[in-house]
């Protein structure tokens, strides 16, 4: 058995957990030897336990570090399995995010480790802008050959280690990330396109949304993974300095039903 867990705001890394599962279960035959596992979901758990032959953690860099759903999930698993492979989906460099990840792992009961990177379309539109289509195209081709590489390195069983451990400037961007998480659901404003259609209340992973009659309300236990942004289908909701009408992002071939909790 083989568990795969994801954490995903816009798609990107449920596609590469979804195509790993797809191989990896084909290639010991039957889909019944992998499990997807929603880390937004069992993080809530008492008690978090990860058994398996082998554990597949698929997660998005945020600013140079980990999601701190993320972070919180490796911090409180006891994780039962000789192997694990841990995968960051990334549009810029993600830096020090997986050393982020291996200073919680190495305090966790792991024989044998993998970390790698999965390149994908960057996704945060409020900085960067919409993705340009031939941008994109290369990007997703970039995310699919990365995603065929990792299913490589599940079944082989591979391992490395990060020699650097600790990369200050990361650590920084990402603890002032993670402050600015804490105010940032104050900048997310809402046009009068909002139909109250609850999309991003049963998309939020978190459950940091809630509707006051036909509108979302945001709250402070948002993560920042701007999946309402994204998904919502009249491009009602936009933060910071972003347009109403910009174009949004999310993995082509995922839909909402996929990502709704």
């Amino acid at each position: 058995m083989t568990k795969i867990c994801y954490f995903s705001g816009t798609g990107n890394t449920l596609w590469s957990a979804k195509k790993i599962a797809e191989a990896v279960g084909g290639i010991y035959s039957g889909s019944d030897n992998c499990e997807l596992v929603n880390i937004a979901f069992e993080v809530r758990k008492n008690e978090l336990i990860i058994e398996a032959d082998a554990v597949v953690i698929l997660f998005p860099s945020y600013a140079y570090g980990l999601p701190l759903i993320v972070g919180d999930f490796l911090r409180k698993a006891e994780f039962k399995t000789p192997y694990a492979a841990i995968f960051v989906t990334h549009g810029t460099f993600p830096l020090g995010t997986l050393a982020a990840a291996s200073r919680i792992l190495k305090k966790k009961n792991i024989k044998s480790l993998y970390y790698g990177r999965i390149p994908a379309v960057e996704n945060y539109i409020a900085l960067f802008g919409s993705p340009i289509e031939k941008i994109t195209r290369k990007r997703l081709a970039m995310h699919r050959d990365a995603t065929e590489k990792a299913v490589r390195v599940i079944v082989e069983r591979r391992t490395n280690r990060i020699v650097i451990t600790f990369r200050p400037y990361s650590v920084l961007v990402s603890f002032l990330f993670s402050l600015g998480v804490k105010i940032f659901y104050r900048r997310y404003r809402l046009n009068d396109d909002c139909d109250g259609c609850r999309i991003c209340e049963k998309l939020c992973p978190v459950s940091a949304i809630t509707m006051n009659g036909n509108r979302p309300v945001f709250s402070s236990s948002c993560e920042h993974c701007q999946s309402c942004l994204n998904w919502c289908p009249k491009r009602a909701i936009s933060f910071g300095r972003l347009k109403p009408n910009t174009l949004r992002y999310h993995h082509p071939e995922i839909n909402v039903l996929e990502m709704m909790r």
